[in-house]
C-alpha cells in the first residue's frame, strides 16, 4: 500500500466515488463523515495524509485542522471546498493546511495532488520515539513533545525534523533537503529552508538565537546536534 489516508466528507455519493477511486490507486483509506469523528480518527489512528472538507456537521475543517496542529499532529492536510474566496484559502493555510482544492474537482486533480504531498513526507519515518533531552520526537504517530507539551508544527517542518533527526550528528547539505524534502532541484535558489529551521528553533527551544538542537553549518547545511539536555 502507498499510504494511509482518513478521507473527511459528509456527501455520501462524492465520499464514495473519491473512496474507490484512492483505492485503486493504491491507498489505504478510512472515512470521516463529521467534524467530530474526523478529529478522534485523526488524533488516535497513524495517517499519512487527511482529505479534509471545510463544510462538515458539528466541527468545520477548519476548526478540525486548527485542533490537530495544536495537538501535536504534523499529518498533511488537504482542504476540499466549495469556498473559492481568497480569505478562506489564507485562513486553511494559516491554520496548517498544506494544499486547498476547490469543488468541483477531477478526481485525477485529487490523485495527482495526493501524490504530491506523500512525495514529499517521509511516510512513518524511522521505526521509533527519538528523545533529546525535553525534546520527544514519535514519527510513528507524527507527533512532537517538548516538556511533554505538544509542539505544533506544519507538515512540511515535521519533514524537515524528522530527516534530520534521522542523520543526527551528520552535516545535511541545503542542496539534499532541497530535492529529498521539498522535491527542488538542487539548482533552485529559495531562501524556504532557512525560513523552516528558523520556524523550528523557535518552537523547540527558549532562545531561537542560541541553537540547541539544529546547528548552522556555513556555507554547507544543517546539522541536528545530540543532547542529553
Amino acid at each position: 500500500m502507498k499510504g494511509n489516508i482518513l478521507l473527511v466528507e459528509d456527501e455520501a455519493e462524492l465520499c464514495a466515488t473519491l473512496g474507490v477511486r484512492l483505492r485503486g490507486e493504491g491507498y489505504t483509506v478510512d472515512i470521516a463523515a463529521d467534524g467530530i469523528e474526523a478529529y478522534e480518527k485523526a488524533t488516535t489512528v497513524g495517517f499519512d495524509l487527511i482529505i479534509l472538507d471545510v463544510m462538515l456537521p458539528y466541527r468545520s475543517g477548519f476548526d478540525v485542522c486548527r485542533d490537530i496542529r495544536q495537538a501535536g499532529l504534523a499529518v498533511p492536510i488537504l482542504f476540499l471546498t466549495v469556498k473559492s474566496d481568497t480569505f478562506d484559502k489564507v485562513l486553511g493555510f494559516k491554520l496548517g493546511a498544506d494544499d486547498y482544492l476547490t469543488k468541483p474537482f477531477a478526481t485525477a486533480e485529487l490523485v495527482v495532488r495526493v501524490e504530491a504531498l506523500l512525495r514529499r513526507t517521509p511516510i512513518r519515518v524511522g521505526p521509533g520515539i527519538h528523545r533529546f533531552g525535553s525534546l520527544c520526537i514519535d514519527t510513528r504517530r507524527c507527533e512532537v513533545t517538548r516538556k511533554g507539551v505538544p509542539v505544533s508544527l506544519t507538515a512540511r517542518e515535521f519533514q524537515l525534523l524528522c530527516y534530520l533527526v534521522e542523520r543526527a550528528g551528520t552535516t545535511v547539505p541545503r542542496t539534499e533537503l532541497l530535492r529529498s524534502v521539498w522535491g527542488y532541484e538542487s539548482s533552485t535558489l529559495t531562501r524556504t529552508i532557512d525560513f523552516h529551521v528558523a520556524r523550528l528553533r523557535q518552537k523547540l527551544q527558549d532562545d531561537s538565537n542560541s541553537p540547541e538542537f539544529i546547528r548552522t553549518v556555513k556555507g554547507v547545511g544543517y546539522k541536528f546536534i545530540r543532547t542529553d539536555g
